[in-house]
């Protein structure tokens, strides 16, 4: 650890969309918190015969260039972090990764899902690991890839950013808050649950050795410190890996008195915790119990998020035409009346495809008037997240006793403002926007707090934030489209 109180970190961002390498410049001392965008490059699923997978191939070149160009523009950068997605992973044998991952997406956990229940109930299940049911799950990935025989192959299994980790520094670990996504991590100890591994017939020598933001991967392989002119012996620090936990560091807010939603591809809608909520309540819920930075717990419900905008934009546009998403949002700002409100965590909507139609499905299966037209479709969405939204702060309220004041929007959501106020509006109370790269904003404190730049528990790094960044305020009103407020968060 460096004794100075100020310096420079590069954060590697990996979303499920695009990737960005960030120079995150902190000085604990003064207060002060920058940014410094060096480059952001696109992502994304390729089906290939055997399924949707990501490039990670691809990526790594992107994120390696973006590295590079980070230590021309500062090469005195600290160390490095890498967040990304969770529950995916690669499978290697020795050094040699065995195909490019699959996508969360892909059709084939279904069959996953099956294999674990039948093996494990999953009441007894959510005691052990206190996660919400989701069907990628990694151990419903994890089951169907041992009936397709490749698992028996591996030597190890390494969560994404812990191949990149491995890929830049040659060391198989394991960052505790991404491995609290696959389902295999008890939910008491934070350790992996060995009976459980064991009971679901994986292979328990894959698993690599588990590790908590802030220390260290190691320092990058000598071929890889000269591809990105980086200085010699410069680390990788482990942080808060999945992007979520990263994500939640940077929330300017009072634990004990906020939700948070960090908005982008997913909406994840929680409050922070010191001790997992493993009720039968919680469970009919859906909420679930991942690791945060600092031993923390982020309580939460996962919502398809934008999505479902996205999607249907990617929908339209594949004949060629072009759609500018701010006059498309401007548009849906503009509908008069009232439109569709969809349950926004059907499973239809997971997949790829044309989502526009399965909206349009659901509201026949329902009897409510489908949208007619793109900005009714735009601003059914966003009425549809924002009801989704209110409801699952409300549900986090009630499950887990904070009473909730405020609700921080991070995330490209924040850019929203139709969503935010929407959110509000529909929540009953004042919404809070930005910052924006929160996800990047969290892995350069953790990495800068291991560095000696800044110092404290989480309060005293959301104080740097708050300092950085002003949030946006979104205060509630009644409704604009005729349906009622919610009413205001309270635990009852």
């Amino acid at each position: 650890m460096s004794g100075a109180s100020a310096g420079t970190v590069a954060a590697v961002d990996l979303g499920a969309t695009s990737g960005r390498v960030i120079l995150g410049h902190v000085d604990g001392r003064a207060g002060t918190l920058a940014l410094d965008h060096v480059t952001r490059f696109a992502n994304g699923p390729v089906r290939l015969a055997s399924g949707l997978h990501w490039d990670l191939t691809g990526l790594y070149r992107d994120l390696t260039a973006g590295l590079a160009e980070a230590f021309r523009r500062d090469p005195s950068a600290a160390s490095i972090g890498v967040d990304s997605w969770a529950v995916d992973y690669a499978l290697l044998q020795g050094d040699r990764m065995l195909g490019e991952p699959f996508h969360y997406r892909d059709e084939r956990s279904g069959r996953g899902v099956e294999a674990v229940h039948g093996a494990l109930p999953f009441d007894e299940l959510y005691r052990r690991n206190g996660l919400q049911f989701l069907p990628f799950n990694t151990l419903y990935q994890l089951a169907a890839e041992r009936e397709s025989g490749c698992l028996g192959s591996a030597s190890s299994l390494l969560l994404v950013p812990d191949l990149i980790g491995f890929q830049l520094t040659g060391a198989r670990l394991a960052e505790r808050t991404n491995a609290s996504t696959t389902g295999l991590v008890a939910v008491a100890s934070g350790e992996w649950d060995d009976e459980l591994i064991e009971r679901l017939g994986l292979p328990a020598s894959v698993f690599a050795p588990l590790v908590s933001p802030g220390e260290s991967f190691g320092p990058l392989r000598t071929a890889v410190a000269a591809e990105l002119g980086a200085p010699s012996g410069i680390e990788v620090i482990a942080v808060g890996s999945h992007d979520t936990a990263s994500a939640v560091v940077a929330v300017p807010m009072r634990a004990e008195s906020a939700a948070y939603i960090s908005c982008g591809t997913w909406g994840l809608v929680g409050v922070e915790l010191e001790r997992p909520v493993t009720t039968d309540a919680a469970r009919e819920a859906n909420f679930t119990n991942e690791g945060g930075v600092d031993g923390r717990v982020r309580f939460l419900h996962n919502v398809m998020g934008l999505w479902l905008l996205s999607e249907s934009v990617r929908w339209w546009e594949r004949d060629g035409e072009r759609i500018d998403l701010s006059e498309l949002l401007a548009a849906a700002a503009s509908v008069t009346g009232s439109v569709a409100v969809f349950d926004a965590d059907d499973p239809r909507f997971l997949a790829p495809g044309d989502l526009p139609g399965r909206i349009a499905e659901w509201c026949a299966e329902h009897g409510v008037a489908a949208p007619r037209s793109r900005a009714e479709f735009a601003r059914s969405i966003i009425e549809s997240l924002a009801e989704a939204f209110a409801g699952a702060v409300r549900t986090a309220s009630v499950l887990s006793g904070v009473d909730v004041e405020t609700i921080h929007v991070v995330g490209g959501g924040a850019l929203n403002e139709l969503l935010c106020q929407r959110t509000a509006d529909r929540a009953g109370l004042p919404v809070l926007a930005g910052p924006v790269e929160a996800t990047a904003i969290g892995n350069v404190l953790v990495q800068a707090r291991a560095q000696g730049f800044a110092s404290g528990d989480l309060e005293a790094l959301r104080a740097l934030v708050a300092r950085a960044f002003a949030p946006r305020r979104h205060e509630p009103a009644a409704s604009r489209t005729g349906d009622a407020s919610l009413g205001p968060v309270r635990r009852t």
